[in-house]
């Protein structure tokens, strides 16, 4: 393919999706890495693209949200790992709260084999995942479908939300920086997600590296209210999203890093990067935090204290 060739297409990608990784545009006009950041920073001299954090997005400074169509295409294998190491986090008889989104989509399809689960969730899509498990419980929010992401918003999912306690949210969205947390493009979006976190003792944000460095429009949950997030490992030439995952880890939140390996001495990577953990290797983590409406934050795949296991027990039987 010829570099024109090559930039047009990047160009059409930016522009269907709002935001790309490099990764994910070099597997699509089958080069490498270096040849489509020299690429991108072509289209962005041109003032048609801007460059951030390992990727593309468009111009403005923010990324506008894509559609489910085009979502669902994007990073799946790196959504797939994310989602089977998030579904560790999850026991036996808990009572979760699940967002919308097509990553959190994959969470739930491995949540169907977990017994006595409870999940709330405003997400059609995660529901239909779950609609054939026997043994766990859905209970859908109220609200007004939004089509482009087969979620209910608006103040009937909120209002559905009110007086709910539940153990863990497990949540997904457009852009995560150190700076603001996680973010979305949609304000009806965001609004909801600010309700599923009020109603979780812990909040866990499920990103693929694209998102990590990107900014949207509306914060849905603050940096200090983040108490683990589950994520791919970036690329060795992406130094943008290992800053920030460490920028992360020094304001508490613990990371978890589906596929990372971690090094001999069981703390940091073998680049000085932020602890991580993989499949419940036990692997220090950031010190332990409170924040509003949080619980102290425990290591990565440590059991439920007992009085919280008591406290989800007598939830579902209310």
């Amino acid at each position: 393919m010829f570099a024109a060739e090559r930039r047009q297409l990047i160009l059409e990608m930016v522009r269907a999706n709002g935001a790309v990784s490099l990764r994910e545009l070099a597997r699509v006009v089958q080069t490498s890495e270096v040849t489509v950041r020299r690429d991108v920073r072509a289209l962005e001299a041109e003032g048609l693209l801007d460059r951030r954090h390992g990727g593309a997005v468009l111009p403005g400074g923010f990324t506008r949200e894509s559609g489910f169509p085009q979502k669902s295409h994007l990073a799946t294998a790196e959504k797939t790992a994310i989602a089977d190491l998030a579904a560790t986090f999850v026991e036996e008889g808990e009572a979760i709260v699940v967002g919308a989104g097509t990553t959190t989509q994959e969470l739930a399809r491995r949540l169907a084999r977990v017994p006595g689960l409870t999940v709330v969730t405003n997400s059609l899509l995660v529901a239909q995942a779950l609609a054939h498990a026997n043994r766990v419980e859905v209970v859908m929010t109220g609200g007004t479908l939004r089509g482009s992401n087969y979620a209910l918003v608006g103040s009937g999912a909120e209002q559905s939300l009110q007086g709910l306690r539940v153990s863990r949210a497990f949540l997904s969205g457009s852009g995560l920086t150190a700076e603001r947390g996680l973010s979305t493009s949609n304000m009806l979006s965001a609004s909801v997600d600010r309700a599923l976190v009020q109603a979780a003792a812990e909040v866990v944000v499920l990103a693929d590296h694209t998102k990590l460095g990107t900014d949207t429009m509306f914060q849905t949950v603050p940096t200090d209210l983040i108490t683990r997030l589950v994520t791919d490992e970036p690329s060795a030439h992406d130094d943008r999203a290992q800053t920030e995952l460490q920028a992360l880890a020094d304001q508490g939140v613990q990371i978890a890093v589906a596929g990372a390996t971690p090094s001999g001495n069981g703390s940091q990577g073998g680049d000085g990067g932020p602890a991580t953990r993989r499949h419940r290797q036990d692997v220090p983590l950031p010190a332990p935090r409170r924040g509003p409406g949080l619980r102290a934050a425990t290591a990565l795949g440590d059991q439920p204290a007992p009085q919280e296991r008591a406290r989800v027990a007598d939830m579902r039987r209310r």
